[in-house]
């Protein structure tokens, strides 16, 4: 039971620091996008990252459910 905490809570913070690379993508992309002049592809790169790593994530956040390791609220009901 303790190993299945703990494998518990290392997907939680891998999925925590997923989305802040996310996030952080986000904003590079932003920041290319204002500060780039010419035609250059870095923003296309910085939001095509972005646009994987969040299929990343919600495969990750898929694959946890399916697991056990998440346990989605009950909220609707």
């Amino acid at each position: 039971m303790d190993r299945i905490n703990h494998v518990e809570t290392i997907y939680k913070y891998a999925l925590v620091g997923l989305l802040l690379v996310v996030i952080f993508s986000l904003g590079q992309a932003l920041y290319f996008m204002m500060t780039d002049k010419d035609d250059d592809k870095r923003t296309v790169w910085a939001l095509t990252r972005r646009i994987g790593l969040s299929l990343l994530l919600i495969g990750m956040v898929a694959l946890g459910i399916w697991m056990g390791w998440l346990h989605p609220h009950d909220v609707g009901r």
